[in-house]
């Protein structure tokens, strides 16, 4: 089995720091069930994952209760189907699961689709029959909107109260939707008065659509497999493991394959099914979603429409089929309802595109300090590397490269500092993140890689050149994750950069290797069973030069600014099952020489000025109520306390925006002495968002007081 294990290792570096499940390509048809398929599957995975995993963890009854919270999350999250005494019946399983796996006994799947598909079928009845009666939306009513606040339905009552309460909530939502657009058409002219729909129209046309949407939804819920149920199943099985070691039934695994060889067409967003939700992980540089501006990662996706027409609620639908409508042909048009992390809604329209390559690598300007000197400002999106081009020993590009390019360019515009941007990057080659900050220190070790035998390997520069040895600021925030983490640590540890942003970083401190299980059946004569899909697994697990993991905790910057995203719990250390933070003994290393900076006195002063920056000021007020909203999950479900949290959520965004809009306004009139955009500047917008940003305007003056010390 250790030979099994290690036939692994040499395609690691290909696959290292992923993000969790992704998905952007046509899927694949799904396999019919086969129960002897599903039985050599499930056996696979209890011989294998104990084995391959970092951890080490074994199957036995302490791993079967994780693995059984994850089933029934995936199984029914929100809580708007199973009774209390559903889930009584599936957890009399639970302790069992270790012990069927090994035996090839599939159990809960089964009796879990059985249980899920009748409730299903009760609940959409129920639905009906409340749709067609008569809501009281004036009624003092509330509703739990948190599932993990909510118990299960005692009784059959008590979910019939609940979707009472569901129903009524989406029908208020899109009264106010419809009543929105009318007015907004009244406004621009392209509604006349006399078409205007009255009051008792717009309820009528908002329960309408409430009814098509539902008898839709049931229609996608009547769809789900068995084998559906057995993938999530054996999904909750290697997610007990840890969040970054999935199964990925034939489905997933050819959308992988797409993503790995670059197919990004459509809106360009990362994606994983969460907990009943479709949750956006990341954004693609460069695709239209980066370029439309509005989705960002950790927004749920909550209905999709093509155009004008009717959004689909998606809500606890397969991510297959999810991706399935938000993808679609360059030029189309995609209309999201996006919940963002305050709780608000929000539609988010995105021209359908393929992402634009270049906007993917490395970008770089030149920055005017406030003392008047320049500085350079380079933003790494991803930690990319052509691996194809660089097995067959052609050039490759490369992040090092061109960030030393970059770099370089800067340097013959005379600047006397550097930004160096990571924000938002979510990883990629470990050779680049080991690379990269050899440009900016001499010689030395980088990260510590140990795997579950407590070998360690230590991962160094070898280059004793330095492109750039001048005063350095690293912006992080918390979509900092994997290869950003290492170099952010080790030019922390050598004391070569400050390092700017929020409370701390992703926390992904591991490395995943993806298994084809096709090539590992264990026994010749069970190959005649179709493809049985991939294994993403945990093998490795990455330390700081200082000896501590940047696994959990992430890196936490030096000088710490206000975030609009400090409420979220986003982060290793939030996902079920994620491994602990772990330390292993430093390796020798000697601390960059020429700091003269006061790290405490830095602090000090940027602290002065976060508290008089008007930008960083409406950043941090509207955080703390974005912090408190949050908290408060009971929604009224009076039509005028809605209203209320609609225009709440209305003001905040129109605050935060008005700065920006306020500071282009007085930026454009100090180019050419009146309110008209500078057409130069137009055809660079990138460098002009640049310019605004509160975060790098900090950190110029941050530059300018490590440049005074």
């Amino acid at each position: 089995m250790k030979t099994f294990r290690n036939s692994f290792f040499a395609a690691m570096l290909l696959v290292t720091l992923l993000v969790p499940t992704i998905s952007f390509a046509k899927t694949a048809d799904v396999p019919t069930f086969d129960a002897s398929r599903n039985k050599l599957i499930g056996y696979m995975l209890s011989k294998q994952l104990p084995v391959m995993h970092f951890s080490d963890k074994v199957m036995n009854d302490d791993f079967a209760k994780p693995a059984f919270d994850l089933y029934l999350k995936q199984l029914d999250y929100q809580k708007r189907f199973l009774l209390q005494s559903d889930v009584d019946k599936l957890m009399l399983i639970a302790p069992k699961i270790d012990d069927n796996l090994l035996e090839g006994n599939i159990i809960l799947p089964d009796v879990g689709y059985k249980l899920l598909a009748a409730r299903i079928d009760e609940v959409e009845k129920m639905s009906k029959e409340l749709l067609a009666g008569k809501f009281d939306f004036n009624r003092e009513d509330d509703y739990e909107a948190d599932p993990e606040k909510l118990e299960y339905a005692a009784d059959m009552s008590v979910l019939r109260d609940r979707w009472r309460k569901i129903l009524k909530v989406q029908i208020i939502s899109r009264y106010l939707d419809l009543a929105d657009e009318q007015k907004e058409d009244l406004e621009s002219g392209e509604l006349k008065d006399k078409e205007k729909k009255s009051d008792e129209e717009l309820w009528a046309k908002a329960e309408e659509k409430i009814t098509k949407r539902n008898t839709n939804f049931f229609n996608r819920m009547d769809q789900e497999t068995r084998q559906d149920h057995y993938d999530r199943y054996f999904n909750a099985i290697t997610r007990a493991f840890d969040p970054h070691t999935t199964y990925m039934p034939p489905a997933n695994k050819e959308d992988f394959d797409i993503h790995m060889r670059g197919s990004l067409e459509g809106i360009g967003a990362l994606l994983r099914e969460e907990d009943g939700y479709i949750k956006v992980v990341r954004i693609i540089p460069g695709s239209a979603s980066a370029r439309q501006g509005l989705l960002e990662a950790e927004d749920i996706i909550l209905r999709v429409g093509q155009g004008t027409e009717e959004p689909v609620e998606i809500t606890d639908m397969r991510l297959r089929d999810a991706v399935r409508l938000i993808r679609g042909p360059k030029g189309s048009e995609v209309r999201l309802t996006i919940k963002k992390s305050d709780a608000s809604k929000v539609v988010i329209p995105i021209q359908r595109d393929v992402v634009q390559i270049e906007e993917t690598f490395v970008k770089s300007t030149v920055l005017d300090s406030p003392d008047g000197t320049k500085v350079g400002y380079v933003m790494i999106p991803s930690f990319y590397r052509d691996f194809e081009k660089t097995r067959s020993a052609s050039d490759a590009r490369n992040s090092t490269d061109d960030t030393r390019k970059a770099i370089e360019s800067l340097k013959k515009e005379g600047i006397s500092s550097l930004i160096l941007d990571l924000r938002n990057n979510g990883g990629g080659s470990l050779m680049d993140a080991v690379d990269t900050t050899g440009l900016f220190v001499k010689e030395g070790p980088v990260v510590v890689v140990k795997n579950s035998y407590g070998s360690k390997r230590v991962l160094s520069d070898d280059d004793s050149s330095v492109t750039w040895d001048g005063p350095l600021l690293v912006l992080v925030n918390q979509f900092s994750a994997s290869a950003s983490e290492i170099l952010a640590a080790a030019l922390q540890d050598y004391g070569r950069a400050v390092i700017v942003g929020g409370a701390h970083t992703h926390g992904k401190g591991t490395v995943q290797t993806l298994i084809n299980m096709d090539e590992n059946i264990p026994l010749l004569h069970l190959r005649k069973y179709d493809d049985l899909g991939a294994l993403k697994v945990t093998i490795q697990m990455f330390y700081r030069i200082n000896g501590g993991s940047t696994q959990y905790k992430g890196v936490e910057p030096d000088i710490v600014l206000p975030s609009l995203f400090q409420h979220l719990e986003s982060g290793e250390q939030y996902l079920d099952n994620s491994l602990p933070w772990d330390q292993v003994s430093a390796v020798p290393f000697t601390k960059y020489a020429s700091s003269k900076y006061d790290l405490s006195s830095l602090i000090e002063k940027s602290g002065k000025r976060v508290k008089s920056d008007e930008g960083l000021q409406v950043i941090a007020e509207e955080a703390e109520k974005a912090t408190e909203r949050a908290k408060d999950t009971i929604i009224s479900l009076k039509l005028k306390d809605m209203v209320a949290k609609r225009e709440e959520a209305k003001i905040a965004r129109e605050k935060i925006g008005a700065h920006y809009l306020k500071y282009r306004h007085e930026k454009n009139q100090d180019l050419d002495g009146d309110s008209k955009s500078d057409p130069e500047k137009e055809k660079d917008e990138w460098k002009e968002e640049i310019k605004e940003d509160p975060y790098i305007n900090e950190s110029l003056n941050i530059l300018e007081d490590m440049r005074q010390a």
